[in-house]
């Protein structure tokens, strides 16, 4: 219970601290070294066990021997692990049952509460344990939904804060806690409709998982609840986003996460109601179309720099996908000939010869012993048969044309060859 005391009293006295680690008890005096801390902490001080500490200045040692504050880090020893969570978890039972107990017997809040305590007190003591123990258990489901309890009686924005620092303080040594991540989106829909500054949180929330994604790869979790966030951004954020997250997506290729983020992004942009209205009215959007093109050109980019990678084609063929779909206009209306169903068509004619000069760049045989120029052909032909089957009618035999024109066939029959007798079905 001591180390408990001297935890707490370190979480309450340091309110930034943005990082939690668990370190082995022979790595404190390296730390302490490189800090510049010094360290008149004996070798038999080391092994002292907490029910031996009697003195203040005893205690002081026992603090810099279990726990290392600095610069807003925390560290913690594995060495009292243990112990400290038990501790932790029988402060906040304890304190949790006294707190239901007069939450159900309200009107006898001063015979319910201990001597000398109030509600309030009682509350402030039941968010102290509770932050301790998920600290050292993240995934303690009861603690979480105690202070969503205390939290939403409370209703202030600042108590709401605190949850998303200490929901960050658990992802920065446990990136893919779910219960983490649920709390933080318990907290953000909360405050969603009374929150002045609503915009910067979504922001910094978006900052957030690209900082955790780079330390934990792969994390699905941190990539769903950035999507997530889509359905709170406005157009204009949403676009920004689309923006700003190139730089790491273009860093992390093998991580798809990243590019379904895109695809959710445009998607966002595609379903909103007001968009929707103007490409039914005047054809296309502006903003929108150059957003998809801007996509298009930046994927092109990352084809030719990273050679092989299959999850840069199938988010081609979702952007492509979308282009076709809602940015050529019906073909019953090209009997028009007006001039923006020229326009149009001659912009998917535009497309369409990028994307064979595409192929073309991505068919050529480096190094037949080098398999990612093998993969890079064989993607490249799989993605022509795919957009074969995509375009609409009226230019479908244009791209047959220019398919031949390139020797797809060939291309086929030597990257891809249990494919090739597919090509022959489409091309009949």
């Amino acid at each position: 219970m001591d180390l408990l005391h001297q935890l707490e009293d370190i979480l309450e006295s340091d309110a930034l601290i943005d990082e939690l680690g668990f370190i082995h008890p022979s790595q404190f005096s390296l730390l302490n070294k490189e800090s510049g801390i010094s360290s008149n902490l004996s070798d038999e001080a080391i092994h002292q066990s907490a029910d031996r500490i009697t003195s203040s200045e005893e205690c002081a040692k026992q603090e810099n021997l279990y726990f290392w504050n600095r610069d807003h880090k925390l560290g913690i020893s594995t060495h009292v692990l243990l112990p400290l969570y038990r501790a932790a978890k029988h402060a906040f039972m304890t304190t949790f049952k006294q707190y239901m107990m007069c939450d159900n017997q309200s009107d006898k809040v001063g015979i319910c509460l201990p001597a000398s305590s109030s509600y309030d007190h009682l509350e402030s003591i039941l968010l102290r344990h509770s932050r301790s123990l998920l600290l050292l258990s993240c995934d303690f489901m009861t603690a979480w939904n105690c202070r969503k309890l205390v939290v939403s009686k409370k209703k202030q924005l600042s108590m709401f804060v605190d949850e998303l620092l200490l929901s960050e303080l658990v992802l920065s040594y446990s990136p893919k806690s779910e219960q983490a991540w649920n709390h933080r989106r318990w907290v953000i829909k909360s405050i969603s409709a009374n929150c002045s500054n609503f915009k910067e949180i979504l922001g910094k929330e978006s900052e957030l998982v690209e900082k955790i994604a780079e330390r934990s790869k792969m994390n699905y979790r941190a990539w769903n609840h950035r999507c997530w966030l889509i359905s709170y951004m406005t157009r204009e954020q949403v676009l920004y986003e689309l923006k700003n997250s190139r730089s790491w997506a273009a860093l992390h290729v093998a991580d798809n996460c990243c590019f379904h983020y895109h695809r959710r992004l445009l998607l966002k942009i595609m379903v909103d109601q007001n968009c929707v209205e103007e490409i039914i009215s005047c054809g296309h959007n502006a903003d929108i179309a150059q957003a998809f093109k801007d996509e298009l050109d930046w994927n092109k980019t990352l084809i030719k720099r990273y050679v092989g990678r299959e999850a840069l084609w199938l988010h081609r063929r979702f952007l492509s996908m979308c282009w076709i779909n809602n940015f050529l206009i019906d073909s019953g209306d090209a009997s028009n000939h007006s001039t923006e169903a020229m326009s149009m068509y001659h912009d998917f004619g535009t497309f369409l010869q990028n994307e064979l000069c595409l192929l073309h760049s991505c068919s050529t045989f480096v190094d037949d012993d080098f398999a990612d120029f093998q993969a890079q052909a064989t993607h490249s032909a799989s993605y022509m048969l795919w957009l074969k089957v995509q375009v609409p009618k009226p230019l479908e035999n244009e791209l047959l044309e220019k398919m031949r024109d390139i020797d797809l066939k060939t291309l086929l029959d030597k990257s891809y060859p249990e494919r090739s007798s597919l090509f022959n079905y489409l091309m009949s």
